[in-house]
């Protein structure tokens, strides 16, 4: 229970209990009441919205007007982002089945400036991505043409990009460049992942380079947010 003699602000002792017991499974779906939190710990309404509000704002608790506060639940799937893995890797790293849908295969009809990395006309790939049998993601891979039409030679429903400009096309995947925010969909797309129109999901933008610095690849990803998260793990440099 909380202490009155810490020097620890009431509601962030209470959030903290709050905290664990959703993590040993004694709140399920939902946290009690604002009146039952407080019977229990003995506190004003005041100290019990700024401990909830604490959570939400952490993302562990959601409020839903007239219905009360419940538990978020957290996407299955994790990609850390310290390696450059493919969506393929990172499912099956989950203990879950990958599955993919080709949408497209062609060269882009029109030169499109944003893609100003390779020269000449374009070539794209797009697929949906599954874990398994749920829709999860839109991937959408931009190559120069030769390169993507040695991609398209292969069966793209069940290959993995990554491998097959690995170890059948002999390109060396080094580095990437990364840029991860939110955006909303269009109809077409929310469709395909199964998601209500003008939902919000996260957006990915990827360029990937080989050992001579030359663009491989640009791409571009919209994910389920309540499907897919990303994380990083970082040090502080210590001068």
């Amino acid at each position: 229970m909380i202490n009155n003699e810490l020097h620890i602000p009431l509601h962030i002792q209470i959030s903290k209990i709050l905290e664990l017991k959703i993590k040993e499974g004694v709140y399920k779906d939902k946290i009690p009441s604002e009146r039952e939190l407080m019977d229990q710990f003995v506190v004003s309404r005041t100290t019990i919205r700024e401990a909830v509000l604490r959570l939400v704002n952490k993302g562990t608790l959601k409020k839903v007007h007239g219905k009360g506060t419940f538990i978020t639940v957290k996407p299955p799937i994790q990609e850390w982002l310290t390696t450059l893995n493919s969506f393929t890797e990172t499912v099956k790293n989950m203990g879950m089945e990958p599955g993919s849908k080709l949408l497209k295969s062609e060269k882009l009809a029109e030169k499109d400036s944003s893609l100003d990395l390779f020269e000449g006309d374009i070539y794209t790939i797009e697929r949906l991505r599954f874990a398994d049998g749920k829709p999860v993601a839109i991937e959408q891979h931009y190559y120069s043409v030769d390169l993507g039409l040695s991609l398209a030679k292969y069966d793209l429903d069940k290959a993995t990009i990554f491998e097959l400009l690995e170890n059948e096309l002999g390109i060396n995947l080094i580095e990437a460049e990364q840029f991860i925010s939110t955006e909303i969909v269009d109809d077409r797309l929310a469709n395909l992942l199964n998601i209500p129109p003008n939902t919000s999901v996260l957006s990915v933008e990827r360029i990937i380079y080989d050992e001579f610095e030359k663009p491989v690849e640009y791409y571009k990803g919209f994910y389920r947010p309540d499907m897919y998260v990303f994380g990083i793990k970082t040090k502080r440099k210590i001068k």
